[in-house]
């Protein structure tokens, strides 16, 4: 136990975080007392709050004499006051229902997975596609004639991730042209990584074990801008969503005193920014990529200046040493913190089961109760 917090203080110290989470107003004794029936008077719980401030886990604004929560406040609570809970058993089966409808999609699953977070939780979410261990390596190819002059490319790559591009033709060909010419650069190229293909497609003509026409070879640059074109993505994306979730919370909504509009505004148009370009949240990736568990990193905790009043609640999910993203939501420091984990914590572990399924392996992520 940190020094001066006895477990009166402690429990006075869990009622404020609590009462200011669902209220996101000051938190007064009097208040606390009445709602909660304390055996104490409000002038001892006046004192306590005085200590708790003093100590450095709650603070007041100016404009009134309740207390709010510190990061070091919701710290403390996150790592010993908070209780554990899951979702309820109904909430579980109705997420693995929507997730199992479109089984095999891992974009629709990456979409599914950030609308889940930000309506469960009522801030926005973020998820980045999974990111294979090993380079993107190719399997197969299929070409389906649109019409004369054109097809669909579909790119089939291990790790159970399926890219359709269109191919314009350069003159009319049956479909039994376009399955030969699919077939070829299939085995022709089967298994190979972005740089095999690049370094096969530089060799001269005599030097190429197979003799590719101008059309088979076209294809083959396609192919290789479509693997650029994942591979940069996947460098760089996060999907997120649940935008208007997070704004309408309190902290985005500007009030009549001109001091607080001004500070409601600048937060709408940082969480605009954080959501738009990823700005903040990129250098989180990687950190949890090589954690395991839920991590917890809240307001001032971030390293990056326009997250300070920000909590962000990331996990990472996929399979062991083959493939694994970060998924999570982000919203003000004033956040349900258990409802939040719980949520991360379970679209983590159904992600990572889902991807298991797809590469009919069993070293799903550990889950871990790391909170960090």
């Amino acid at each position: 136990m940190s020094a001066g917090l006895t477990e009166r203080r402690q429990a006075i110290l869990k009622l404020v975080i609590q009462e200011f989470v669902e209220t996101a107003c000051p938190v007064a004794s009097e208040a606390l007392v009445r709602k909660y029936r304390l055996n104490v008077s409000p002038a001892t719980v006046r004192n306590e709050l005085a200590a708790l401030e003093e100590l450095g886990y709650l603070t007041h604004l100016h404009t009134s004499a309740g207390r709010v929560p510190t990061d070091a406040g919701y710290r403390f609570f996150v790592e010993n006051l908070m209780e554990r809970t899951t979702l309820s058993l109904a909430e579980q089966r109705t997420i693995r229902h929507q997730f199992y409808q479109v089984r095999g999609e891992l974009d629709q699953w990456i979409q599914l997975a950030g609308a889940v977070l930000a309506r469960t939780t009522q801030n926005a979410s973020l998820v980045t596609p999974p990111r294979a261990a090993e380079p993107l390596r190719f399997r197969s190819m299929e070409l389906i004639a649109i019409h004369d002059t054109m097809a669909l490319a579909v790119l089939v790559f291990y790790g159970g991730i399926v890219k359709q591009q269109t191919v314009t033709l350069d003159a009319a060909r049956s479909p039994e042209d376009l399955r030969r010419s699919a077939a070829r650069l299939s085995d022709y190229l089967a298994d190979q990584t972005l740089a095999g293909i690049e370094e096969t497609l530089a060799r001269p003509v005599e030097q190429q074990p197979l003799a590719l026409t101008d059309f088979e070879r076209g294809l083959v640059e396609m192919l290789v801008r479509a693997m650029q074109t994942f591979e940069e993505q996947s460098r760089e994306q996060i999907h997120s969503d649940g935008l208007i979730e997070m704004l309408s919370q309190p902290e985005f909504i500007p009030s009549l005193v001109r001091e607080d509009a001004e500070r409601a505004i600048e937060r709408l148009r940082r969480a605009l920014e954080i959501l738009k370009s990823g700005r903040g949240l990129g250098a989180l990736i990687p950190q949890v990529l090589a954690s395991n568990g839920v991590q917890v990193i809240i307001g001032g905790e971030n390293s990056a200046d326009e997250m300070r009043e920000y909590s962000v609640v990331l996990a990472r999910y996929g399979v062991e040493n083959a493939i694994a993203g970060v998924l999570g939501v982000i919203g003000p420091t004033r956040m349900a913190y258990p409802r939040s984990i719980s949520t991360v914590r379970y679209i983590s572990s159904l992600m990572s089961d889902l991807l298991a399924e797809l590469y009919n392996v069993e070293g799903r992520v550990p889950e871990g109760e790391a909170l960090e």
